[in-house]
């Protein structure tokens, strides 16, 4: 179920920037393109945001579980909220 969350919302993204004219293959591809049409404020969180989810799919630990929460709270989800606001605004 997470990962057709994740599809959709990565569907609904690359289709903003498509919408815009722009041509995105990859969800790397989606952040950069994102970044320079200045719709995120930080590409490198982004970045960062997507090898850790990369790197967490198959990996149980509970001191990197603690780490990720935090991440999520202070970093990712500041910058998630501020997408969803732009967005609002378009």
């Amino acid at each position: 179920m997470d990962d057709l969350k994740n599809i959709r919302w990565r569907q609904r993204f690359e289709n903003y920037l498509e919408s815009q004219g722009y041509i995105v293959k990859s969800p790397r591809e989606a952040i950069k393109q994102a970044y320079q049409v200045d719709l995120l404020n930080d590409g490198h969180i982004w970045l960062d945001a997507l090898a850790k989810r990369t790197l967490t799919t198959h990996t149980y630990d509970d001191s990197l579980a603690e780490k990720l929460l935090e991440d999520i709270t202070k970093l990712y989800l500041p910058e998630l909220t501020s997408l969803y606001e732009k967005l609002l605004k378009e």
